[in-house]
């Protein structure tokens, strides 16, 4: 069998058509709940790699012109089921190529970063910036781990930091009490403002 790459759509796509995906939760947690309440009426968001795209129906329904990318057909296909009205939401692309049009308020973080094998995180962070207005939200949920091993690929004390610290800053920084079990105790819920 052949090494698989969790670079490439065919490494997603199978795992969305065989149902293996312990990083769905099928629901939305109560800190995003609590941020997507808290932004400005009808603000611009960004959902890269939105997988079943929960996260993308709450901040519809909220209100919020959503803009919900994966490259998996299998997984736009779930989010179809479950955004239903709001499934015009969804493109089909990989997040460092696809237009995405007009600047975005907030670029929407859950585990998208430690789905990208490390050596692209130096890619994710221009990436969200171009997409960003100044003064733009990269909010959501990060995680620690140290094992090397992955997806998910977790960080490392001070790695984002490292990433992030030349073109954002960070505002908030708390812990995650309602995690699935492949993040428990392994994830934090950060907003960071694009300079």
């Amino acid at each position: 069998m052949p090494k698989q790459d969790p670079t490439g759509p065919a490494f997603w796509e199978q795992r969305y058509r065989d149902q293996v995906m312990p990083w769905d939760a099928g629901r939305v947690p109560d800190l995003a709940r609590a941020f997507i309440a808290s932004l400005a009426p009808r603000s611009r968001v960004l959902i890269p790699g939105c997988g079943t795209a929960h996260d993308a129906r709450a901040f519809a329904e909220a209100g919020h012109d959503v803009v919900a990318v994966d490259f998996s057909e299998a997984a736009l296909e779930a989010a179809r089921a479950v955004l239903g009205k709001w499934a015009d939401c969804l493109r089909l692309g990989d997040f460092f190529t696809v237009d995405l049009g007009s600047p975005f308020d907030v670029v929407y973080e859950r585990a998208f970063l430690c789905a990208l094998p490390r050596h692209l995180w130096p890619r994710y962070v221009p990436r969200v910036a171009q997409v960003l207005r100044p003064g733009g939200m990269l909010a959501g949920f990060f995680f620690w781990n140290d094992s090397e091993r992955g997806p998910p690929f977790g960080l490392k004390p001070g790695e984002l930091e490292a990433l992030l610290g030349a073109t954002f800053h960070r505002t908030v920084d708390t812990a995650v009490t309602d995690s699935i079990a492949v993040f428990q105790g392994k994830e934090r819920w950060q907003v960071w403002l694009r300079n």
